[in-house]
């Protein structure tokens, strides 16, 4: 019996090496397009400050469009070799699922639904929102419980947005005229106009409209109420496991090279001085980390050093110092307290 036991173990031995080696990534039809391109197509949504936005300049910034950076910088070797392609919410999905655009990273709700009837995939969630409501100040509302009925609200179709009012004002004997719109800009404009008495959107669009877009940001008020959970995240076309994988790992290194404190600035010292073989595996000075995505090694080093981690991607974009002033919430770390929590990259 022993014999035996002792011939198990050796031969477990023997094939643990190839058990541990990394297995190159099949080749998946959509990096060999991006390569051949040299463009990462990316769907956006345009006009959302802190998220996605074209300025006077004609560049693009926010967090959504930092992401598709951080895939260009993975794949291309470059954050600039993106292409923004504007999307509105009925637009979105039927362009990712056409192969339009490679990733879709576009203040989407990555829901049940959404993932197994349309052909797509969630990834990470870079984002943690909720629904919420914009009035004005005049109002006199803190909270909906404050509202007379038949109160007008905007909002736009073909979101959650839209289900997500139907929901709670069935369980909740909310009594409100529907005001829809096909556009966020259209819904919005009204919203400003008057046409309406509250919008409704995830708060993080609300904080974008209120800061950023209002004559007078004092005279309107985000209420309190919080409806739903909203996690949003980029998404792909179902069935590519290697594109998927590569976006993932790209949204998981950002998080995890914060909690490691590994940043823009310190990124390029720490590939070469680094003593802790987790940062030198991560940042490329030892080999391995890119194999199994079909990238080299030195893939996770560039989003860093070009784009940033998740920390500065957030605070550049929508932080407490930008016209949003948002703060870290639920995402932060989840040594902060927060949600923001990434598998680790070993």
């Amino acid at each position: 019996m022993s014999r035996i036991i002792f011939q198990a173990l050796f031969i477990f031995a023997c094939l643990l090496p190839a058990i541990a080696r990394p297995v190159p990534a099949a080749a998946g039809p959509t990096l060999e397009t991006v390569k051949e391109r040299d463009v990462l197509r990316c769907g956006v949504r345009g006009g959302l400050v802190g998220f996605s936005d074209i300025g006077v300049n004609g560049e693009w910034s926010g967090l959504d469009v930092d992401f598709c950076r951080a895939v260009a910088a993975a794949v291309l070797g470059d954050r600039k070799k993106v292409e923004f392609i504007p999307l509105n919410a009925a637009a979105r999905f039927p362009a990712l699922q056409a192969g339009e655009i490679d990733v879709l990273s576009r203040n989407t709700t990555w829901t049940f639904t959404r993932e197994t009837t349309m052909g797509i995939e969630f990834l990470a969630t870079t984002y943690y929102d909720g629904q919420g409501f914009l009035g004005r100040v005049s109002l006199g509302a803190k909270s909906l419980g404050d509202l007379k009925p038949g109160v007008r609200i905007c909002f736009t179709t073909s979101t959650t947005t839209e289900k997500n009012l139907a929901n709670y004002a069935l369980n909740n004997d909310l009594q409100f005229t529907a005001v829809p719109f096909n556009s966020t800009n259209e819904a919005r404009v009204a919203f400003f106009a008057g046409r309406c008495d509250l919008f409704t959107a995830d708060q993080s669009q609300l904080a974008s409209m209120r800061n950023t877009e209002a004559p007078n940001p004092d005279d309107y008020v985000i209420l309190s109420d919080i409806i739903s959970k909203e996690p949003l995240g980029p998404a792909v076309r179902d069935g590519d496991q290697q594109w998927r994988e590569i976006v993932q790992w790209v949204v998981f290194a950002t998080i995890e090279a914060e909690e490691m404190g590994i940043d823009s600035a310190n990124a390029e010292a720490l590939r070469k001085d680094a003593s802790d073989p987790a940062v030198q595996t991560m940042l490329g000075s030892l080999p391995g980390i890119g194999k199994g995505l079909g990238l080299d090694d030195e893939w996770v080093f560039r989003v860093i050093r070009q784009v940033g981690n998740y920390g500065q991607i957030f605070e550049r974009n929508v932080g407490v110092d930008t016209a949003l002033a948002l703060e870290r919430g639920l995402n932060a770390l989840w040594t902060n307290g927060g949600l923001m929590y990434a598998p680790p990259l070993r």
